[in-house]
């Protein structure tokens, strides 16, 4: 068999080569900037005058009332909601159905509720989903649709237009079985990117760990329950909620109220009311004492931190402008405290935030950055004493003017997007916000004091109880984690959120990495049998965005090898090794084989390398046994003479490769091997799936594989 780190290896680094080298643009611009800048001053001073004005800083105005524009509501007998506001200073309109969905719990099929929502505009009765599509481009205009509804964008003269579309989508939706499956391999595609992305997996832990299993937010989409889904579960969805009752439909832009009413009444009018069962769910609390749950990411250099845990922190609670101004303090902007400290003081991480969320059912509260492995600790250390420093002392009057000012900055730029007028109307109407909410909004974040901050952290931060969620290298950062918790333990979890007992039986007596890679070699077919491989040729196939790869690998003994990588039909990159020397090409340009990457190809260039690694001087340790795929799998830690580590995981059952993990610059990359089948006497994987070196998997499946295949030396000839 052909060593296939070695394989996936090139396979990877020829992708992530022509990836770069086709979408890379150079642009040159030259600019010439002249700034001049004349300061002409004369004022007069009065000769009486003792003070000097550059010494007295201006008095703040009042705080301006926001002008958003009244909104106009009626509601229908249905229980629907129109509401309208009028904005004329561009001729756009924004309309948006939002049915207003209580948290449900999916179970074995987590993911049907937000597929149901996409499924919504993928065809009606009298329209397909390229009839949609080609009617909303052509008059310029926007659609989306999600659990919560429909949306959309438009000139005014085309609103009619749109809003047909729109009721369209809302009213006969046909949920085609094509669209369904295409959609549902879609996220699956994206989740197998998720179990292997740090940030989706702290995403995932701390999900479950704040909000539990049985709760609705608690709810992880994976493999398996996207599987589970049926289209009949969307269907039901969509029957069960999409009522009016709990529904808005808002209106806003340049439009006419007493226009938009009566097409509201044509379209929406007639749509009939039928009451849901509201389902309640125990109420997500806080831990009795801090905890930490960490889930493994082998070979990681950096780790993300989230300190996490539930707060009672509703959308209409009169402490939302202060509790903001209190985070925005703590970490949510540039010159927070947090990043201050995490980032410029100390120089842990690219960047440290917070973040403090209200909801209608259970809010959160979340401090989160990515740092150095060796730093992991410290960099926790450093947010618990920020977070108490906010509790205990009051902020200085400068601090929180700065932090006020960027407040009113930002909301002033929001206010700059059309919808956010339409997310105000809709936030007042749903969570029945003063009218004056938003209007007033400056004016109550003018009045917020230093003692009120101080308030807000006592009510809302802690660090007693919460949940510190680590995603990291195991074995270089859980150990250090363990004074963090209350608990006297470490809770670990797989990428989904779901706990696991730490694998930590013992390696059984006379198993070394030695024996485990001897098994392997037997178990693909021994030694005898691999020793009679003179060469092996390999297709694989792979789709990325809907383009083909191709690639074809030549294998000869004792180490040659040649890789031959087509997209769409077209050669993008060869790259051969005579055993001795090696060349790659790419895009027609050739770039010898140097420094470590010859070194490594002269190991990585021969059949089955693990044969040689004793004379190769490749030293290998068993570093455990851990959990690949749910099953128990020896862990071998691989250290080449040039100085690359790569992470080898093999099976305790079947003593097949199953995983291996290596850093390629700065990323990780890491290879699932799977579907073993004999050729010849020989088990060969024929698939791959690579994780780490494209924003998405790669897929790599074996289409042919012919062992012996009688290739010659001309393939591996490179000239001088």
């Amino acid at each position: 068999m052909p060593h296939y780190q070695g394989f996936g290896g090139l396979i990877t680094s020829q992708l992530i080569t022509n990836h770069c080298t086709t979408s890379i643009k150079i642009f040159k611009m030259k600019n010439k900037i002249l700034f001049l800048f004349i300061a002409i001053l004369a004022l007069p001073f009065a000769a009486t005058s003792q003070e000097d004005f550059r010494k007295t800083a201006p008095a703040p105005g009042p705080a301006p009332k926001i002008e958003l524009g009244q909104a106009n509501q009626i509601t229908f007998a249905s229980g629907l909601k129109v509401i309208v506001v009028e904005n004329h200073k561009l001729p756009v309109v924004s309309m948006q159905m939002f049915v207003d969905i209580p948290p449900i719990l999916e179970g074995p099929s987590a993911g049907y509720v937000s597929m149901a929502g996409e499924m919504l505009s993928k065809g009606t009765t009298t329209r397909s989903k390229a009839d949609i599509d080609e009617a909303v481009d052509f008059i310029g205009a926007s659609l989306s649709t999600s659990a919560n509804g429909v949306r959309g964008r438009c000139l005014s003269k085309h609103k009619e237009k749109l809003l047909d579309i729109m009721a369209d989508v809302l009213f006969n939706p046909t949920f085609p079985e094509e669209e369904f499956e295409k959609l549902k391999k879609q996220n699956l595609s994206g989740l197998a990117q998720a179990k292997d992305d740090p940030n989706a997996m702290a995403a995932n832990v701390s999900k479950r760990v704040r909000n539990g299993k049985n709760h609705p937010y608690g709810e992880v989409e994976t493999e398996e329950t996207i599987s589970n889904i049926k289209l009949e579960e969307c269907k039901n969805f969509y029957k069960t909620y999409f009522q009016p009752g709990i529904s808005y439909l808002i209106i806003t832009g340049d439009v006419q109220k007493q226009e938009a009413f009566d097409l509201a009444s044509k379209y929406f009018s007639k749509w009939e009311n039928t009451p849901i069962k509201l389902v309640t769910y125990d109420t997500p609390e806080k831990p009795e004492a801090t905890t930490v749950a960490f889930a493994d990411k082998p070979g990681a250099v950096q780790s993300v931190i989230n300190i996490t845990y539930p707060v009672d922190l509703k959308p209409n609670s009169p402490d939302n402008i202060k509790a903001n101004v209190m985070n925005t303090l703590l970490g949510r902007y540039s010159g927070s405290r947090l990043n201050m400290n995490i980032r410029e003081d100390k120089g842990y991480t690219y960047g440290a935030r917070s973040s403090l969320n209200n909801d209608p059912v259970i809010g959160s509260f979340t401090a989160f950055a990515s740092v150095r492995n060796e730093v992991t600790d410290s960099s926790i250390v450093e947010f618990l004493k920020e977070i108490n420093k906010l509790r205990n002392e009051e902020v200085s009057e400068e601090e929180l003017t700065r932090v006020k000012n960027y407040m009113t900055g930002s909301f002033a730029r929001a206010l700059e997007n059309p919808a956010t007028v339409a997310r105000f109307t809709l936030n007042t109407a749903r969570f029945g916000l003063p009218k004056d909410y938003y209007a007033t909004y400056l004016e109550k974040l003018s009045k917020v004091t230093a003692k009120d901050v101080q308030q807000m952290a006592r009510k809302y931060l802690t660090t007693d109880q919460a949940y510190i969620v680590v995603v990291g290298n195991k074995d270089e950062v859980a150990k250090k984690l363990l004074p963090f918790s209350k608990q006297g333990r470490i809770n670990y979890y797989d990428a989904f959120g779901n706990i696991i007992e730490e694998v930590s039986m013992p390696v059984p007596s006379g198993v070394t990495a030695e024996t485990v890679l001897s098994d392997y070699l037997n178990a693909v077919g021994g030694m005898d049998k691999l020793n009679k491989i003179e060469n092996v040729v390999i297709v694989m196939e792979a789709e990325v965005q809907g383009m083909k790869i191709e690639s074809t690998l030549y294998h000869m003994a004792p180490n040659k090898l040649s890789t031959l990588t087509k997209m769409m039909g077209n050669i993008v990159q060869q790259s051969t090794f005579d055993g001795t020397k090696g060349v790659s090409i790419a895009m027609g340009q050739s770039e010898p084989m140097k420094g470590k990457d010859l070194e490594n190809m002269k190991i990585d260039g021969h059949l089955f390398p693990e044969r040689f690694y004793k004379d190769l001087g490749v030293k290998t340790e068993l570093k455990g046994i851990e959990l690949v795929n749910g099953k128990k799998a020896y862990r071998i830690e691989i250290v080449y003479p040039s100085g690359t580590k790569k992470t080898n995981y093999f099976d305790m059952e079947s003593s097949l490769k199953v995983k291996e993990i290596e850093h390629k610059g700065e990323a990780l990359i890491t290879n699932e091997i799977g579907d073993y089948q004999e050729v010849d006497g020989i088990q060969f994987p024929h698939s791959i799936t690579v994780n780490g070196a494209m924003p998405i998997p790669l897929v790599l499946k074996t289409t042919a594989l012919e062992v012996n295949a009688g290739i010659g030396d001309d393939l591996f000839k490179i000239n001088d």
